[in-house]
């Protein structure tokens, strides 16, 4: 039988009863699925679900064939080595033996000779080239991720489970990861943020509160199709408040109409020449009809009404946000930044800067690229002032706004609106509440604590205390803004940097985010 997954009727909660999903019923083969949706959608409870490592409240998964897992986070063990990692320790122990002389010819039979030549293959599949005996804690968080995905490729599985795979790799190896998949043939379930690489998937599904999805192509048909989804929820609710106003309007001249006729009839009842009980069976009768019609009015208004909330849901879903920004007036020839002959060293032997030197003039906009380890969150501490060349000058000639990985700019005790007030106590509360809904907190979701929310509502909010303001920092300085979003509040963040006109400099991996925000220069570390 070929190799498949059913979902069936499954309805999955989170411990405090908060419904992720409901009769949820999906199917994959043999073929590379990405998986979307806005962060606490459910996506990674679904895969959980799909492994075995969360059971559904309702509902059934059927497996025919096996699975291997990536997990967001690589729990370790002291002393865990590569090896352990793949499952191999003693098998390579035995290849040992067997290579010095010392095993036995029972031993002998049972060696995998081609065992290390099959871990070379999966390490060469993610651009790796680490020794089976390195300890997993020496390696960075990116490589113990990509060793991990090569651990799964030599298990040879059915099925590729992946929960966010780019996340906190450099360009190598998100390149790498990225050519694996677009190489798969067998299947695989990724959830990612990242549209290049989801651009390599054979189908899209989108988790949203209304249920699962399934497009038949990769990122770039996905996005067309929700775009025609979009024009035709646009058309449905145009339709809507047509309907509700028409009802409206009718119901109006129905009433007006009746109020005509009751004050016609009580003329008629003033002048006389009626018999009292036709009168009264007149009254009753206008009485009966006048209330049939007020509520069949009353159940055609309400039925049109909940058309309508049902068609602005269905629009908050499908539109992307679109963000203005006040102008900062930088002016074109204006020097915003210069580093002249900087270096920078925590280890006098190493140092991790040298000899740097770059000038920021107007509303450049800069990506600072690298992989990691080349000193690319250095730079930024020296731009910023958080540490000190040990060599050369950094002159920062505006006022600039930082927003790190973990947007420090903000106050996590207090609410979105109090972190605004603090970074701009000139606005009174409309200016303040006027901003903040530009960046889709209105109302109530202004009030919200900031450490209630999720990374891309954080960021959002930090641009929105650091952009919001009458004039906004004409530089804005980002380290790796898109870690640990969902596509909704990276697409939510390039359209506030698109709005910006300020310069910008940007740490990041991400391609297709930089393209996007229009960066107009490299710096490569």
């Amino acid at each position: 039988m070929p190799s498949h997954i059913a979902v069936s009727d499954l309805s999955v909660a989170t411990p405090d009863g908060r419904s992720l999903f409901t009769n949820l019923n999906l199917s994959f083969g043999a073929e590379r699925v990405g998986l979307v949706g806005r962060n606490g959608i459910g996506k990674s409870s679904l895969l959980r679900v799909i492994s075995g490592d969360l059971a559904p409240h309702q509902g059934s998964v059927s497996i025919h064939g096996r699975l291997a897992v990536l997990r967001q986070a690589l729990q370790l063990r002291p002393r865990e080595t590569v090896a352990d990692l793949f499952g191999v320790t003693d098998a390579l122990d035995l290849l040992a033996r067997a290579e010095g002389g010392t095993a036995t010819a029972e031993q002998l039979a049972q060696a995998d000779w081609d065992i290390e030549a099959r871990m070379a293959r999966s390490f060469g599949r993610v651009g790796l080239d680490v020794r089976h005996d390195t300890a997993l804690s020496a390696l960075s968080g990116g490589q113990r991720t990509r060793v991990a995905l090569a651990a799964l490729v030599f298990a040879d599985p059915d099925f590729l489970l992946l929960d966010e795979p780019t996340n906190n790799l450099d360009r190598a190896g998100r390149r790498a990861v990225i050519d694996l998949l677009a190489g798969w043939r067998a299947g695989a379930i990724v959830v990612s943020h990242d549209r290049e690489l989801l651009d390599t998937m054979d189908a899209t599904i989108e988790l949203t509160s209304l249920g699962a999805t399934r497009y038949g192509g990769n990122w770039t048909h996905y996005r067309t199709r929700k775009t025609l989804d979009l024009a035709a929820a646009q058309h449905q609710l145009a339709d809507a408040e047509k309907r509700v106003d028409a009802l409206a309007r009718q119901a109006q001249a129905t009433a007006e109409r009746q109020a005509r006729r009751d004050q016609a009839g009580r003329r008629k009842s003033a002048e006389g020449g009626i018999p009292r009980i036709a009168l009264g069976g007149s009254k009753d009768r206008s009485e009966d009809t006048g209330g049939e019609h007020a509520r069949l009015a009353e159940r055609r208004q309400a039925q049109a009404k909940d058309a309508l909330a049902a068609a602005r849901e269905h629009i908050e879903i499908l539109q992307p946000l679109s963000v203005t920004v006040p102008p900062t007036a930088l002016a074109a020839r204006r020097v915003v930044l210069q580093m002249d002959d900087v270096s920078f060293s925590y280890a006098a032997e190493a140092p991790i800067i040298r000899n740097l030197s770059f000038v920021i003039t107007g509303p450049e906009r800069v990506a600072v690229t690298g992989p990691n380890g080349s000193g690319k969150t250095t730079l930024l501490g020296l731009i910023t002032g958080a540490i000190q060349p040990m060599a050369g000058a950094v002159r920062m000639m505006v006022h600039f706004a930082m927003l790190d990985q973990q947007v420090s700019l903000l106050d996590p005790s207090r609410t979105i609106r109090d972190n605004f007030r603090r970074l701009h106590p000139q606005a009174d509360e409309n200016a303040c509440r006027a901003a903040l809904a530009r960046f889709m907190f209105r109302a109530d979701a202004a009030l919200q604590m900031v450490g209630t929310l999720s990374g891309g509502q954080m960021l959002r909010a930090g641009l929105a205390c650091a952009m919001g303001g009458m004039t906004p920092p004409p530089l804005l300085i980002l380290d790796e803004p898109t870690n640990h979003l969902d596509v909704d509040s990276i697409e939510a963040v390039e359209a506030g940097l698109r709005a910006y006109d300020g310069a910008l400099v940007i740490v990041s991996h991400d391609e297709t985010f930089l393209e996007n925000v229009g960066i107009t220069r490299r710096l490569e570390l």
